[in-house]
């Protein structure tokens, strides 16, 4: 058993990967932070090791992510060097969980950062996306497929890269995912979305198994077409391509969709729960930071009560 400093990180990083079923994406972010942590730990304290870690080594550290400056001469932002300690802590906690002398994490503390406004759509916002798209092509219809089914379902874009045109129950108007940590849940589409992704598919002339795929580049048949699925990258880059096409004032990216989409439910009445299940989240604490911007009670009663509206 390797117990040096990136031995252990390799463990923990396995660990995430077999028993907390995290995504590649996931572990990859938590092995940047850990090797940052690592060159700075073994260049520092040398000769040290992660049983001497204790608190003023850890301020030493976050004094280190808030001054150094990258290639551009920029330094991280202060939620930034909160993901490298919450990542640290996270390693700390798998040690004392596996009995490794070093330092109790609980006694890290994170910083309160400012609170981030949360950017979301208004409806009539995301029918200027979509009628911005010209649906004459093949790859118009797919733009518009796209941009219908992230707002109609609240997808990660890791979730919509991975359908594949036989998962969509057209008739029930569905199909099931696997999000984060392997948790699966029923996804539904609008009938907008479910219009979008049919006149889609009816213009395809290929055998492709991806739902989205490119059509640029070279063609290759092999796997199903695998090769031609669209990547999380490309999917990106369309949707900034319409926001800029219609001029929102909102820098809408794919995931202001999926805020988009949680907004739209809550406003109108959705339940926090019922969104809670269709966005997948583990936690109704991460479906919460939605309630200040659409308590539909709250905003009865301030319509109703306040003298202002008579």
């Amino acid at each position: 058993m390797d117990n040096t400093l990136p031995g252990l990180i390799d463990q923990f990083l396995e660990y995430l990967e077999i028993e907390k079923n995290c995504s590649k994406l996931t572990i990859r972010d938590y092995r940047h932070y850990l090797e940052v942590f690592n060159h700075w730990f073994e260049s520092s304290m040398t000769g040290k090791t992660i049983a001497d870690l204790d608190l003023p080594t850890v301020r030493k550290y976050r004094v280190y992510l808030a001054n150094h400056e990258d290639a551009k001469g920029m330094t991280r932002k202060r939620v930034t060097q909160n993901y490298y300690v919450i990542a640290l802590r996270s390693f700390l906690r798998f040690l004392v969980k596996n009995d490794y002398k070093t330092l109790e994490p609980s006694k890290i503390d994170l910083p309160k950062t400012e609170s981030r406004s949360l950017k979301f759509l208004e409806k009539e916002q995301v029918d200027r996306l979509v009628t911005s798209i010209d649906i004459s092509k093949e790859d118009g219809l797919r733009d518009r497929a796209i941009i219908d089914l992230l707002f109609s379902t609240g997808l990660r874009v890791s979730e919509l890269t991975k359908l594949n045109k036989d998962g969509i129950n057209m008739q029930r108007r569905e199909f099931g995912v696997i999000g984060k940590g392997g948790r699966a849940r029923v996804v539904f589409l609008s009938d907008r979305a479910i219009k979008s992704v049919e006149m889609y598919i009816k213009a395809r002339k290929d055998v492709f198994k991806p739902l989205f795929i490119r059509y640029s580049g070279t063609v290759s048949q092999e796997n199903n077409g695998e090769k031609m699925r669209l990547t999380a990258r490309s999917i990106e880059r369309i949707v900034k391509k319409y926001v800029r096409l219609t001029r929102l004032p909102v820098d809408a990216t794919v995931h202001t969709l999926r805020h988009s989409f949680a907004t739209d439910l809550l406003t109108n009445g959705a339940d926090i729960r019922s969104v809670q299940e269709m966005l997948g989240h583990k936690n109704i604490a991460t479906t919460q930071i939605y309630t200040h911007v659409t308590n539909k009670q709250l905003r009865d009663i301030h319509k109703t009560f306040h003298s202002g509206n008579n």
